[in-house]
């Protein structure tokens, strides 16, 4: 028996579509907060019900959670745009008497014939020209100042909003389902469940512990900006394929053209201990929970920011992971099960 597509195009649907169009184009510009704020209430909710088993009150509970857990996430933000400002100005101010005795350092293992001021001045100009591109990025988003914080604002609200009334945001899509395919919903909400958990704990918590490492070893082995170093080993730690490695191997090579070859020694093994324990925490953290391909993870983290912006490094993998749920959800229920 064939489908009548007229009988599903009556008024009431065609209504509902066109406007569900043109409610799609005023959300999209601030659709990633939405997401993000849904993914962030994902986490936060169970802090909540644990602080409102103490105080008894929804609202503030919800607000006091999000002060826990937002309020940490917005200073860390701010933290590394300061830092790397901080950073800029100082390789600025002190590239040219470290770059000089850098190269000297450098000349010993070169060939000879290398006009060393050639490439003295090249990587200084390099250095100048990559602080001035990061200068002018930072002047750009301190100009969009109130496009950020209509996006912070709309980023808590979703939160809030999305902890508080999640549970009938979803029984409400729920209603919309056929009876046949409710128990596919239902296995599909289960395996995004999954999902953000094992992306939660098993990535998002072990770039956390080894951002802490990180920290406090490029501290005691005396590194300036040792604390900036350790969190951006945490970020690092969050993208496959790359970990800390790309900042202890920089150290390596800078202790080396210095001639502190103790500490580059030192830095060297302190890196491979950072790679070795990853090994181990992260698949006792997310063992429980789905499996996600390392690919999946790289192409959300690598693409992410060029749809979203820099939300696109925690939206990207997480939106990839739901999608690999939802197929697979779909895999099992229609094609496996034969339904």
């Amino acid at each position: 028996m064939g489908i009548n597509i007229k009988d599903y195009l009556n008024p009431p649907v065609l209504l509902v579509v066109v406007l569900v169009f043109i409610s799609l184009m005023f959300v999209f510009p601030v659709l990633n907060m939405v997401i993000l704020g849904a993914i962030l209430a994902y986490g936060i909710r169970p802090v909540a019900c644990k602080i409102q088993s103490k105080l008894k009150f929804t609202s503030p509970s919800i607000l006091l959670s999000m002060v826990v857990v937002l309020i940490p996430l917005i200073l860390l933000v701010f933290y590394i745009v300061f830092e790397i400002s901080t950073f800029i100005s100082w390789v600025m101010a002190n590239n040219n008497t470290d770059l000089s005795g850098a190269v000297s350092q450098i000349s010993m293992y070169l060939p000879s014939g290398i006009d060393l001021n050639s490439i003295n001045s090249y990587i200084g100009s390099s250095i100048n020209n990559v602080g001035s591109y990061i200068l002018s990025y930072s002047v750009k988003f301190l100009s969009k100042l109130t496009n950020i914080t209509l996006d912070l604002f709309i980023l808590v609200c979703s939160v809030f909003y999305f902890i508080r009334d999640g549970d009938k945001c979803l029984s409400f899509i729920r209603s919309f389902v056929p009876d046949d395919s409710k128990n596919f919903f239902d296995n599909t909400i289960k395996s995004i469940e999954d999902v953000l958990k094992s992306i939660f704990y098993g990535h998002f918590l072990t770039s956390l512990i080894i951002g802490i490492f990180g920290c406090i070893g490029y501290s005691l082995l005396g590194y300036p900006f040792g604390i900036f170093l350790g969190v951006l080993t945490g970020i690092l730690q969050l993208i496959p394929v790359f970990g800390p490695w790309p900042i202890y191997w920089a150290l390596f090579f800078i202790d080396v053209a210095s001639g502190n070859y103790v500490r580059a020694i030192i830095v060297l093994f302190f890196g491979f201990f950072l790679s070795t324990i990853d090994m181990y925490i992260r698949p006792a953290l997310s063992s429980h929970y789905a499996d996600i391909h390392p690919l999946i993870l790289l192409i959300g983290f690598l693409a992410g920011p060029l749809v979203y912006g820099i939300v696109g490094f925690i939206v990207g993998p997480l939106i990839l992971g739901i999608t690999y749920a939802v197929l697979d959800s779909y895999r099992k229920e229609y094609l496996i099960n034969g339904e």
